[in-house]
């Protein structure tokens, strides 16, 4: 049995989120758009957060898994492939974290 990856997770996204089927949760996601997505996002990475805090590690693992397809959901729609989000993480890992994170303009949120 193969494992399954966030590639075949983009690649089922991709499918669902094109698709008319009124029953398909992606599809009708995709249909909100970006804005209402990535308040979706926001949501899921909340529960995340609290799920980390309070929570069993099932229910860490649940809200985990929601926050990666609400991701992969607002990639697709920004047309932003998974690929690129990996190349970053890939150039990043090049060096240790101090180091890339210095190197990064300064952000004045973070």
């Amino acid at each position: 049995m193969s494992e399954f990856t966030l590639k075949d997770l983009e690649t089922i996204v991709a499918a669902r989120a094109s698709s008319q089927d009124a029953s398909s949760y992606t599809a009708t996601l995709a249909a909100k758009g970006v804005s209402h997505t990535a308040k979706k996002l926001g949501e899921e990475a909340v529960e995340t957060i609290i799920a980390a805090v309070s929570e069993d590690d099932g229910r860490l693992t649940s809200e985990a898994a929601d926050l990666l397809y609400h991701l992969l959901v607002l990639l697709h729609l920004k047309h932003v492939p998974l690929s690129a989000v990996t190349a970053e993480l890939a150039r990043r890992t090049a060096m240790t974290g101090l180091e890339e994170k210095a190197r990064r303009p300064s952000d004045p949120g973070h």
